[in-house]
């Protein structure tokens, strides 16, 4: 079994950062600790099992279909396979825009 490098880019490591904000001055600080736990638990299972996840809708009606995601619900890890490397790329809460939220950030120049 082939197994991948599971890497977070700034943006990603970002949007962790705001979740536990977010869900620490909303809720707990544990609740947050939580989440962010099985966000980073879900994005590490990439390492074996990449091709497991779907080229999200909304990219795939613009064409973007070297994205995938796998659902945490109401998380969306967004990443890309490259090479022996798993790119995320974001990690966004599905109940916003996400439509607006990838078109700006996967497909900027």
């Amino acid at each position: 079994m082939k197994h991948y490098r599971v890497r977070l880019i700034h943006d990603a490591e970002t949007d962790l950062k705001e979740i536990y904000a977010y869900i620490r001055r909303h809720d707990s600080l544990q609740r947050a600790a939580e989440v962010v736990d099985a966000l980073q638990s879900v994005c590490a299972t990439l390492a074996q099992f990449p091709e497991r996840g779907h080229v999200p809708q909304e990219l795939a009606g613009i064409d973007q279909m070297q994205y995938r995601e796998v659902v945490h619900s109401p998380w969306r890890v967004i990443y890309q396979i490259d090479g022996n490397n798993v790119l995320i790329h974001t990690i966004l809460d599905g109940r916003r825009d996400v439509q607006n939220l990838l078109s700006h950030r996967l497909t900027r120049p």
